[in-house]
């Protein structure tokens, strides 16, 4: 059995698929295994898709007739999963070569179940590190996530109450509300070890819908008042816009 199943949603990237995958299959830490879940109802990429893997043993590759989603998309990855550690990467983003590394050593040595690090968020040429901190209690995270989500090693088992949600942005900022709502905390590796590659057709830099999703997350699943979610829905916005200033 694989020690870390790294789940892989496709969705319309294949400008950056490639190099995404190729930053999994150079990691100095090998014993993973990779599903990658094609996540869109148009099949125009499958091809090259089937085709980067090329039989890969390491590699499991899921269709899906209609787009789920990216949350549901994990959670299907998730569910066919056989590594004790699930990692995440989405599909326009890359991982230094030890991330996998660093990060397993990081969790066994002092047994955690959960762990985020340092990333660097690139926007055209540039480059900026989002830094942050472990994180013992859900309200520390409500006012800024600065958790990367392709930066996450989970412990499989914290899988078997906690399931991404069905929305289009935030769906992972919930999750980690709610796993540190039940009493885990979230532990920091101060290490720069992935890459978040800023797009501007990504559902992420959708002002919008990122604004509806937080207040739904604040409001209808942490049960927050309409005053203090739109008080906290300012605050993130704030600072999420801030963390994108390069």
């Amino acid at each position: 059995m694989p020690l870390v199943s790294v789940i892989v949603p496709y969705h319309q990237k294949k400008k950056y698929f490639k190099s995404t995958l190729k930053s999994i299959l150079t990691q100095t830490f090998q014993d993973y295994e990779i599903i990658i879940v094609y996540n869109d109802k148009n099949y125009d990429d499958l091809d090259y898709i089937k085709t980067l893997i090329k039989k890969n043993k390491k590699i499991l590759l899921l269709i899906k007739k209609k787009n789920l989603g990216a949350g549901m998309a994990r959670n299907l990855g998730i569910k066919n999963s056989k590594g004790k550690f699930i990692a995440f990467l989405d599909s326009d983003d890359l991982w230094k070569k030890n991330k996998l590394e660093k990060q397993i050593m990081f969790m066994k040595k002092n047994k955690f179940e959960i762990s985020h690090t340092a990333y660097e968020v690139k926007k055209d040429n540039k480059k900026k590190i989002i830094k942050s901190k472990t994180f013992y209690n859900y309200s520390e995270l409500l006012k800024v996530c600065t958790i990367g989500l392709s930066t996450i090693i989970v412990k499989k088992k914290l899988f078997t109450q906690n399931k991404f949600s069905n929305l289009k942005t935030h769906e992972d900022f919930l999750l980690w509300l709610q796993i540190l709502k039940k009493g885990y905390k979230i532990h920091y590796l101060n290490r720069n070890l992935t890459t978040w590659r800023y797009t501007k057709n990504s559902l992420s830099s959708n002002y919008l819908q990122k604004v509806k999703d937080a207040f739904n997350v604040y409001y209808n699943f942490m049960k927050l008042n309409y005053l203090k979610s739109i008080y906290f829905l300012s605050i993130l916005s704030f600072n999420s816009i801030k963390k994108k200033l390069i």
